[in-house]
């Protein structure tokens, strides 16, 4: 299967204090930076912020979070997800990650994504009936500008660039850039077409159905004329000492944020019935070390990818609670899937 990475997640949730109350959000920015650092320290392979503009999560700019875990970190791989190019400049947002990827070192990655939220386009003076067509476009400048030469481009949603130099370089050279789908087939062949790596996110049912995906993914790419890319997975979780305690841990959580979700969408309510489905049958990666584990081996093994990144955090379960699933997931989850792999490869092999 090649070389796996495991990485964490998270949007930088508002979580609440000892009393139930939401903490500042500056102090929620605090801890995520904290947490990176833990991630680091424990052997997580990635962290990943999202950027959101609600007041239910505390990052709208992920990368200058990022840039503190930089300076506190030596090896993790400092993460974009998403990145909502429809409503930011690609040549900042390239400025930005290559200033990222300096300070660490060339660690730096960006994960692109139109976003599942619509609270950017209002803010930043963007029309939500050009929803499609702002990421086409900014995608395809972006995709020039990671050459890091001169750019000369033109469309309708932003200035011209004409033989342009724009600085800063990166460290590294090339930043790793991913396109973040949500299960769309157009966007899987869009990120193909680019040659993009490919980071699925599955927040609900079972993460086999989208082995089709990882499939028109690969294929698309061959027809493109594109080399043979990674493939990774996003899904939400949360790791305690038994299966018991962390499905009784994250459901108040969980009901919380979906529920806000739910209402504001017209979804139906959520219940506890439908939570332990996705818990024992679908995208929801709740348990012991061994139960989240052995889930996680069995998502990579079915779809053949390269990367699992996991979203530890779930609307106000507390920071305290967070740092020990994080501990939990670097010390012992990541060991453990490596060990399943290895052993599946021998039996394979054998």
């Amino acid at each position: 299967m090649g070389n796996i990475q495991l990485g964490l997640d998270t949007f930088g949730d508002v979580t609440h204090g000892q009393h139930g109350v939401p903490l500042p959000y500056s102090q929620v920015i605090r801890n995520v930076v904290a947490e990176g650092v833990l991630a680091d320290e424990v052997g997580v392979d990635a962290l990943t912020l999202g950027e959101h503009h609600r007041d239910d999560f505390a990052v709208s700019t992920p990368e200058t979070v990022l840039a503190a875990i930089a300076a506190k970190s030596s090896r993790i791989i400092l993460s974009s997800g998403v990145t909502v190019l429809s409503s930011d400049d690609p040549v900042r947002v390239f400025q930005r990650f290559a200033t990222l990827d300096a300070l660490s070192e060339g660690r730096a990655e960006i994960i692109m994504g139109r976003g599942s939220f619509t609270e950017s386009f209002p803010l930043f003076g963007h029309r939500l009936e050009d929803y499609q067509l702002l990421f086409e476009e900014k995608l395809n400048l972006f995709s020039e500008i990671l050459k890091e030469g001169p750019v000369t481009w033109s469309g309708s949603h932003r200035a011209s660039l004409e033989n342009q130099e724009i600085y800063p370089k990166s460290h590294s050279g090339a930043i790793r850039t991913w396109v973040g789908v949500g299960g769309s087939p157009e966007s899987v062949v869009r990120a193909a077409h680019y040659g993009f790596p490919l980071m699925l996110a599955i927040i609900g049912g079972a993460s086999q159905r989208f082995a089709p995906y990882v499939d028109l993914y690969h294929r698309a790419l061959e027809q493109a004329g594109h080399s043979r890319q990674p493939v990774g997975v996003h899904s939400p979780g949360h790791i305690a000492a038994t299966d018991e305690e962390a499905i009784e841990q994250m459901w108040p959580a969980y009901q919380a944020m979906f529920g806000r979700i739910g209402r504001e969408r017209g979804w139906a309510p959520m219940t506890k019935e439908s939570y332990l489905n996705e818990v024992h049958h679908g995208a929801l990666y709740v348990g012991s070390v061994e139960t989240v584990a052995t889930k996680i081996a069995k998502t990579l093994t079915a779809l053949g990818v390269q990367r699992f990144d996991f979203k530890y955090s779930t609307g106000p379960l507390s920071h305290e609670v967070l740092m020990n699933s994080i501990e939990l997931y670097g010390t012992q989850v990541i060991p453990m899937v490596k060990d399943i792999l290895s052993r599946q490869k021998v039996a394979v092999g054998a």
